[in-house]
């Protein structure tokens, strides 16, 4: 077999897959992300969607980039 790795299930996600804390972070950093997201030049906008393909994508870059290096 090739790809192994690609049979095994993924494991499911429960209710309690965050915890408050944790849901609270990351709300808070896609509120900001998508109130970046609307202050972005068009032509800032376009080369995202070029990049990322969708808004939800390049939403879903900028919210990740927030995560792991937060502002200092």
């Amino acid at each position: 077999m090739r790809f192994p790795h690609c049979l095994k299930a993924a494991p499911a996600m429960t209710d309690d897959s965050f915890n408050e804390q944790q849901a609270a972070v990351l709300i808070d950093a896609t509120e900001r992300m998508i109130e970046i997201w609307s202050r972005l030049p068009p032509e800032k906008q376009a080369a995202l969607l070029a990049r990322f393909g969708s808004e939800e994508n390049a939403l879903a870059a900028l919210v990740t980039t927030q995560l792991v290096a937060p502002d200092k």
